[in-house]
């Protein structure tokens, strides 16, 4: 027996935003985005699409946002001079996640901090997810990272009450999207697709979105360069990118997201990188597994060690370095820090041998030394 489960309305492709007016009706909103010119268009878009004006357009979200951002931000949903019944989030990853925060709290600061002590929410505001990157996943996932670069932690708050009341998912709105930032976002989804595959909570729903969603984003990831700007990719990536969060918001995600995290706050490596440079060698670690193995193999047409090589090159061609001594790390500090990861919440998902990967890695940087040697 499994259980699955996902509460939010999905409305995706073109003509989406279309939506937007019936679900807004007569109620006072606050739409929450991005600073800059790119993003103040967006939201004149998705104004008229409402049609009303929003109460205020909250523009300060940073990516990632840490606590001090999230707490100018509350300050400025609290100053407002009347209460918005809607919030409607207009973005990506980080703009979703602040907005969640900001529906769970009300603004109000003091109960982010308790409610990242295990504290409940208490009747929080709905939202609209108006996603503007193909990814995250967030707008069907009920929980929003939190960063704190002081103490150099993140934090993850989590409630069945923050799922998106709807998603709309308007292909349109993700063609301005940088080439690097769709590189980045698109690997995101890979990683959240293939880290619910090798995790103890999958099930056969979750595991057929993940593999979907793999083959699609791998099947458009080379043509980005190229043709980015063409709209059917972009709804190729965005679909696939909905599969992925409909996989891990079930699962939620495993080790190479619970190194990313470390990666991120230590070196500033942009989360899609930092989560995807790792996965080839965790398949290498899946290889003969009897349950992911074969979903591997849907994914990639090939046996793991192959696909792992695959993918790899892959990487590479997009300018991911797949070496952790690339980022800054002594091969000493990388295992320590892969260890620490799997032992981890996120980490204890992961349903492979994290030993099986240590090993590995120590293997590959031996293998290294003993080239550098003979040089």
């Amino acid at each position: 027996m499994y259980r699955y489960h996902n509460p939010v309305e999905i409305i995706t492709g073109l003509g989406a935003l279309r939506a937007l007016e019936s679900r807004v009706a007569k109620q006072d909103y606050v739409l929450l985005t991005h600073p800059g010119q790119t993003f103040t268009t967006m939201a004149e878009r998705v104004i008229a699409a409402a049609g009303r004006p929003p109460l205020a357009c909250l523009t300060d979200v940073e990516d990632n946002p840490s606590l001090a951002n999230l707490q100018r931000l509350c300050r400025q949903l609290q100053a407002l001079p009347a209460k918005p019944a809607l919030l409607l989030a207009l973005g990506g990853g980080s703009v979703i996640d602040a907005c969640k925060v900001l529906c769970a709290t009300g603004g109000d600061f003091d109960r982010l901090r308790a409610m990242l002590n295990g504290t409940e929410p208490v009747a929080p505001l709905p939202y609209i997810a108006i996603p503007t990157t193909s990814g995250t996943g967030s707008e069907v996932t009920c929980w929003a990272t939190v960063w704190d670069p002081e103490t150099q932690r993140k934090h993850s708050l989590a409630h069945p009450a923050l799922y998106a009341r709807s998603a709309l998912l308007e292909p349109e709105l993700t063609l301005s999207l940088p080439l690097n930032l769709s590189i980045s976002t698109a690997l995101d989804a890979l990683s959240h697709a293939l880290e619910s595959l090798w995790n103890h909570n999958r099930n056969p729903l979750s595991s057929q979105y993940a593999v979907r969603a793999a083959q699609m984003i791998l099947s458009q990831l080379p043509r980005l360069k190229l043709c980015s700007h063409e709209l059917a990719l972009r709804e190729t990536l965005q679909l696939a990118s909905l599969f992925a969060g409909l996989a891990f918001s079930n699962t939620k995600t495993s080790l190479a997201h619970n190194i990313s995290y470390r990666v991120t706050l230590e070196k500033g490596v942009s989360h899609g990188q930092a989560c995807s440079f790792t996965l080839p060698m965790i398949i290498r670690a899946m290889s003969g597994d009897t349950q992911v193995q074969p979903l591997l193999e849907q994914i990639f047409g090939c046996p793991p060690l192959l696909a792992a090589e695959r993918l790899e090159q892959l990487l590479l061609r997009l300018g991911i370095d797949v070496d952790p001594r690339r980022y800054g790390y002594r091969p000493q500090q990388w295992l320590a820090l892969v260890a620490e990861a799997a032992d981890g919440q996120r980490g204890r998902n992961f349903s492979g041998d994290p030993q099986r990967l240590l090993a590995l890695y120590q293997q590959s940087f031996q293998m290294d030394e003993v080239i550098s040697c003979q040089k």
